[in-house]
């Protein structure tokens, strides 16, 4: 089936996009306000959007993209929905911002804990505000300091969780977990209190708890981890990070990329996880800043004014942000068929890029949750990257050339090799055909050279 995008490389013009750029550069760091947007990792000029509407971006010089990114995950229905547009186009000609309740907040409160089965939620204006403000909550709650994260799993920009340990878990016992800061600027007094374990490694998590679990206020973990490259946990992990509530710590979820994306219920709902806490991001906003974390009541119940944790927000629900969350979130409930085809459509995208990898003689390896998906560029014997460092021995020379191959083709992929992408409800059989159409020809371009670079990277 012939598609409008072409398995031809046609030159694109960029002269606007590299015209903002340069300006960028000159009063914004790198150009960008945040650092993968700077196509660093795969070279080229980023472009600059100018308009999205549905399964499309286009840019400052007028090119249209078939879009993979939908903000990093936010748009779960397609860009410029009418009925998120028309919710803060109603919500705008009251008001900005009250600094005072709202009803709509209050709405979508009932809605999020109705539709995840917590008790409480506090909404705040991102991701990182949601997991920094839900591991203050643990200490509060539990009085102890330190914390657990896992290798490769992203959770904001906050000091304590920007560390990772050098060469995973440590065996020797005065520095089990230990960890280092990953970003200058980050005190190592912070990344003391933070242990670092690696996903999908239940005998180093039960190690680290039998030494250390008296210590822990949280363990907080991605149930499905999308900064690092998709990985998938498997039953044994998810066993274990269970076994952290007999050590008195609380579990915390990272849902601000999974939640509402893999199902009403998030990850969560889909993997049968109980945590404790969960973070919330990106689709609870419908694409405004939002994030979230609730969880039980009498773990909630120590955040101010109710309890003695504190934590505030001018533009906390914000009415133009609760609009489109509402909007968003009503529109998920009145498709009940959504989650299949956006993971039918992704099963099929993943099945196509496999075959034209192979065809070319490509070693890709992808992982898929839902419509969550990343191609790596390694060959892995059994086919599935499971861990971090299995995750850094991609290819990202190769990954960069096959995605200016894919973006030279009209295809606009994460320009990471760490990044998951997202398939949107405006996805369908004509862009599924005309991505595959795309990804043969850069495959084939890229002919399986080995060009042997590694580089991890976090963040959108």
């Amino acid at each position: 089936m012939k598609t409008e995008l072409s398995s031809a490389v046609l030159p694109a013009p960029t002269a606007q996009s590299e015209a903002l750029f340069a300006r960028a550069r000159a009063v914004t760091p790198g150009g960008v306000n945040s650092p993968v947007r700077a196509f660093r990792s795969v070279g080229g000029t980023p472009r600059f959007i100018a308009s999205a509407q549905g399964a499309y971006l286009t840019d400052a010089d007028g090119t249209r993209y078939l879009d993979y990114i939908g903000s990093w995950g936010p748009m779960i229905l397609g860009h410029n929905l009418p009925a998120v547009r028309e919710a803060v186009a109603d919500a705008l000609q009251f008001g900005t911002s009250f600094g005072a309740p709202g009803e709509r907040e209050v709405l979508l409160a009932e809605q999020v804990t109705r539709l995840t089965g917590v008790d409480r939620v506090r909404f705040v204006s991102s991701g990182t505000e949601a997991t920094m403000s839900a591991l203050r909550l643990a200490r509060g709650a539990t009085g102890r300091k330190f914390i657990l994260k896992f290798r490769g799993n992203y959770h904001g920009h906050a000091d304590g969780l920007l560390v990772e340990a050098g060469s995973g878990l440590m065996t020797n016992e005065g520095h089990l977990g230990a960890a280092a800061p990953s970003s200058a600027g980050v005190p190592e007094e912070y990344a003391r209190l933070t242990l670092v374990s690696e996903y999908n490694d239940p005998q180093a998590l039960d190690a680290l708890l039998a030494e250390r679990g008296h210590e822990l206020a949280a363990v907080i973990f991605e149930p499905v981890v999308g900064n690092a490259g998709v990985l998938v946990p498997t039953p044994e992990f998810l066993a274990a990070l269970h076994r952290v509530k007999e050590h008195g710590a609380l579990l915390i979820a990272d849902e601000v990329m999974t939640g509402f994306r893999l199902s009403l219920n998030g990850a969560t709902g889909l993997l049968g996880l109980q945590p404790d806490l969960i973070c919330w991001g990106k689709i609870i906003g419908g694409g405004l800043p939002v994030g979230a974390y609730g969880g039980r009541a009498d773990v909630m119940d120590f955040v101010s004014p109710q309890g003695p944790v504190y934590q505030a927000g001018t533009l906390s629900g914000n009415p133009l942000a609760m609009a489109a969350g509402l909007a968003t979130l009503t529109a998920l409930e009145n498709d009940p068929g959504l989650y299949a085809r956006l993971d039918a459509y992704t099963a099929q995208l993943a099945s196509g890029l496999k075959e034209a990898a192979q065809a070319a003689g490509v070693p890709v390896s992808v992982n898929r949750v839902g419509s969550m998906l990343t191609a790596f560029h390694q060959d892995v014997p059994d086919g599935h990257v499971r861990t971090y460092t299995d995750a850094a021995r991609s290819d990202t020379a190769a990954f960069a050339r096959w995605f200016q191959g894919m973006l030279a083709r009209g295809v606009y992929w994460a320009p990471s090799q760490f990044e998951s992408i997202f398939v949107s409800g405006a996805h369908g059989d004509t862009e599924l055909n005309a991505t595959l159409e795309a990804a043969q020809a850069a495959y084939r371009d890229l002919g399986g050279r080995d060009l042997g670079t590694h580089e991890l990277g976090a963040g959108a």
